[in-house]
């Protein structure tokens, strides 16, 4: 669970992050957070972020999946697609996340898609939408992220980044 191995990224960005020793798909993975809930990312782009999560593991005491697992799984998708959006000199932070609940699920994957509402410099926003296997919108969410310059202290945290005194955070 969690492994990242399968993730489509345009080539432009895999060369961009390789030249910088980034193991990219460790970068964009979905963190121990998302390991834990079992989130899997398949497709990465600025333009476009494709994940599931299942269900079971993943749900409130009435057997549905649980509200905040759906939030986990939109803000990961969200701070993805703006992470690459601003590049390997910029990080994103999450500084507004809403979420709306249209209906429950109670087994099998929820798939989330992530597209770009706002691409701008400091600023990025995602609108993510999840449904289940019926293709049946299970949540609508919006994420926008602050994108700021990144730090050595940043760089420290990143997997496999600037170990070879590269430029990243320097």
């Amino acid at each position: 669970m969690g492994e990242q191995q399968h993730v489509k990224f345009p080539q432009e960005v895999i060369d961009e992050y390789a030249a910088l020793g980034v193991d990219l798909p460790a970068l964009f993975s979905a963190g121990h957070l998302g390991n834990r809930m079992g989130v899997q990312i398949i497709e990465a782009s600025a333009e476009k972020v494709v994940g599931t999560m299942p269900v079971e593991g993943n749900t409130q005491p009435y057997g549905l999946l649980h509200g905040g697992a759906s939030a986990v799984l939109a803000e990961t998708l969200g701070s993805i697609g703006s992470m690459l959006h601003g590049g390997v000199s910029k990080i994103a932070v999450g500084v507004d996340l809403n979420c709306t609940h249209h209906r429950g699920a109670r087994s099998g994957l929820v798939t989330g898609v992530a597209t770009p509402v706002h691409r701008g410099r400091s600023t990025a926003t995602y609108e993510i939408v999840i449904t289940d296997e019926q293709d049946k919108r299970v949540c609508s969410a919006r994420l926008t992220c602050m994108l700021r310059e990144i730090t050595a202290k940043d760089a420290d945290n990143l997997p496999d980044a600037g170990k070879d005194g590269g430029p990243v955070g320097a």
